[in-house]
Order: C-alpha cells, then sequence, then structure tokens
C-alpha cells in the first residue's frame, strides 16, 4: 500500500528521468565533469532542484551508485560530507554517457554550474539585513578575502522586501557591483563652481 502510493507520487512529479539506470549514469556524469568532490546536499539541490530527477528515483540511484562502488563519501576541508567518483563512476561517466538523452546531461550539467557559482558567490559575499530600532534595515554587504574583508558596506532600505531586493541584485553580479563601486569612487570628484556671476 505504502509503495503503491510512492509510485504514484513519483510518475505525477514533472521529471524526465524515469529509470533509475539512465539516472546512475546521469549522477556519475555529472560528478565527472564538475572534476570536485560534490558535497552531498549539493547534489541533492543540482539534482532535484533541476527538475528532471524526482527524489524517489535520486534516493534509489544514491544507495545503487554507493552499494555499487561507482561514488563513496569523504569528508572535505569544512567537515562536510562529499560524494567522490570512484574508478568505477569514472568509467559509467565516460562510456555510458550516450544511453542518457544529451538534453538531460546538459540540463543538468547547468543546473550544476549555476549551483555551483551561486556558493561560490556566497563564499566570497556575505549578506545580512539587519532591522533598525528607528525603522527600516540595512543591507550589510561584504566582499571576503583571505586575509581581510575587500568592502563592508550597509546600505538603508525602508524595509525587508526592498533590503532583500538590494541583496539579491548585489548577488546577481557581484563582481560587477564591486568594480562599479569602485570606479565611481575613484571618477568622483569635487563639485565644480560657477564663478562668473561673482
Amino acid at each position: 500500500m505504502q509503495d503503491d502510493r510512492i509510485s504514484k507520487i513519483t510518475e505525477m512529479a514533472d521529471t524526465d528521468i524515469k529509470d533509475v539506470y539512465t539516472l546512475n549514469i546521469l549522477l556519475c556524469y555529472v560528478l565527472y565533469k564538475v572534476d570536485m568532490p560534490v558535497e552531498t546536499e549539493q547534489l541533492y539541490e543540482i539534482a532535484v532542484g533541476s527538475e528532471i530527477i524526482s527524489y524517489f528515483f535520486y534516493q534509489d540511484s544514491i544507495d545503487y551508485l554507493l552499494k555499487n562502488e561507482s561514488i563513496r563519501i569523504e569528508k572535505n576541508d569544512d567537515g562536510n560530507d562529499c560524494y567522490v567518483l570512484t574508478a568505477k563512476g569514472i568509467n559509467c561517466a565516460k562510456n555510458l554517457k550516450s544511453y542518457v538523452p544529451k538534453s538531460n546531461r546538459e540540463k543538468l550539467m547547468l543546473s550544476a554550474m549555476k549551483y555551483l557559482a551561486r556558493m561560490k558567490k556566497e563564499k566570497e559575499v556575505k549578506i545580512e539585513y539587519i532591522k533598525l530600532e528607528s525603522g527600516g534595515y540595512y543591507t550589510s554587504i561584504r566582499f571576503l578575502d583571505i586575509k581581510a574583508d575587500l568592502m563592508d558596506l550597509k546600505l538603508f532600505a525602508p524595509d525587508l522586501t526592498q533590503a532583500k531586493l538590494i541583496g539579491e541584485k548585489v548577488m546577481n553580479d557581484p563582481a560587477g557591483f564591486y568594480s562599479k563601486l569602485i570606479e565611481f569612487a575613484l571618477d568622483n570628484s569635487e563639485e565644480e563652481y560657477d564663478m562668473t556671476d561673482i
């Protein structure tokens, strides 16, 4: 009875991949192309967030790949669990990728690239929303570097919605925001006065 309900939920999910064996190849392919350990939570977000893989098939595939020793779990420098391809998984990704439609491979790789780029940005830029007693919010923006902050800036917003909008706009292109701000600061000059009528 429980299995029937899970099966119906899985069938109703709007996903392209409905075959665990195809998904096994696809997950190995993505890990191979990314070419670095991927945290367990991150791979879940990439795979299920792409909307071509259902949660249930994803779980079945991960269980199979671990038991089959195509992937293994290792700790990264932060102490988080990561999936790493074994030689068996690399062989699967290289030799069996043609069994997965190219459109699915591209869609999942695009999801992975976007997700990992966002994670990199979030490590380099910290955004916080600080509520003010007098009303309104600060959007606190910190650009981080190894030895010191490159920038620590607070921008006022009248409400949380606008504060978050500022944060989202900065995160869309942090490097562009930073360079425009520096360019503006360097180009800024003292206001000139018209002295002709004196």
